[in-house]
């Protein structure tokens, strides 16, 4: 393979001069672009990315940190995000934090590392502290889904409690009282804003339940089989049920079908996120939506104009969920 060396030693110029051309410096001649761009093409020779970002300051990269990007919430979002990347003739860089401490810590350190132009960091495992350390360091970091009030102006999120409980209070308006909620056993905010949410749903309107009417599960699919399933074990009345996301209901879906409760007729159903699986399940989900699109877009923009010291607002950026009603709600009699 090919050095700055023997790239200079064909076009008979310094190491220097292949640097500046490389780097597209004014002081490189004519001349000397041309002849290192002849031998480099013939030397097959590819320029060092890192030490072309170590020279110029700019990887022209947007570094971005995600749950799990086989998710497609967060295909999602690095799509968004990647979008938004290219109007600005940048391309990026992904690392999965698995809500883990130390697999966030270490993809965090690889992007910075990679001398990223800016950061779109979605976190749940590392603390606050540690955060806004990372946001010291990197000036066009911006935290998603995620809210520090020390970095009030760099985070986007949105209101999780305000979207379970109008999936909750939904459900009351629609008549039922005997409401189930299947929750993520993550110990992250979301989750926690959004039992929150159901629980305020149910206490403003004077409906006590007891406890076992959550149920917990890993937020997808099967969490969702496994928390349905165990509501059924109880032998509970249970009208309604929310879900976490709308992996975990379409779970619960099928549970119900395989033991022959019919949704919305016996049971109503309502999802999270408003992810493409709503849109395909029997019956169509009713669900809250989670605009994770446009939240990624803006969180993109935010941190490229915070990179590049552009003026920028300088409150907390907080989403509004809303409901989006399909078929898996039906009124029952008083």
């Amino acid at each position: 393979m090919a050095t700055i060396k023997d790239v200079a030693r064909e076009a008979g110029v310094s190491i220097a001069t292949v640097s500046r051309v490389i780097n597209k410096s004014p002081k490189a001649s004519k001349a000397s672009v041309h002849s290192v761009t002849q031998a480099m093409e013939k030397l097959g020779y590819r320029p060092n990315a890192a030490a072309k970002a170590l020279v110029s300051q700019n990887s022209n990269t947007v570094g971005v940190l995600v749950g799990d990007v086989s998710d497609p919430f967060f295909g999602s979002m690095v799509k968004a995000v990647d979008t938004v990347a290219h109007e600005y003739s940048k391309h990026i860089l992904i690392g999965n934090g698995y809500h883990n401490p130390e697999d966030e810590r270490k993809a965090i350190e690889l992007l910075i590392n990679n001398r990223c132009d800016a950061l779109v960091i979605h976190s749940k495992g590392l603390s606050d502290e540690e955060l806004i350390g990372y946001a010291k360091e990197v000036k066009g970091l911006v935290l998603i889904n995620r809210h520090i009030p020390e970095l009030s102006e760099r985070c986007i999120s949105l209101d999780n409690r305000r979207g379970a409980y109008l999936a909750t209070e939904y459900l009351i308006r629609h008549g039922h009282k005997q409401i189930a909620c299947i929750a993520s056993n993550h110990d992250i905010e979301d989750a926690q804003d959004r039992i929150s949410g159901y629980l305020a749903a149910l206490q403003e309107h004077n409906i006590e339940l007891p406890k076992s009417y959550i149920e917990y599960g890993e937020p997808n699919s099967d969490g969702g089989e496994v928390a349905m399933t165990n509501l059924l074990t109880k032998s509970l009345t249970v009208t309604g049920v929310v879900a976490y996301n709308d992996y975990m209901a379409a779970g619960a879906l099928s549970v119900l079908d395989e033991n022959g409760v019919k949704v919305p007729e016996q049971v109503s159903m309502l999802g999270f996120d408003d992810g493409l699986i709503a849109r395909y399940v029997h019956p169509r989900l009713t669900t809250v939506r989670y605009p994770i699109e446009m939240m990624a877009e803006r969180a993109a923009r935010l941190a490229l104009n915070l990179a590049n010291s552009e003026p920028v607002e300088e409150e907390a950026i907080i989403f509004t969920p809303t409901l989006v009603r399909r078929n898996s709600v039906d009124k029952i009699s008083a």
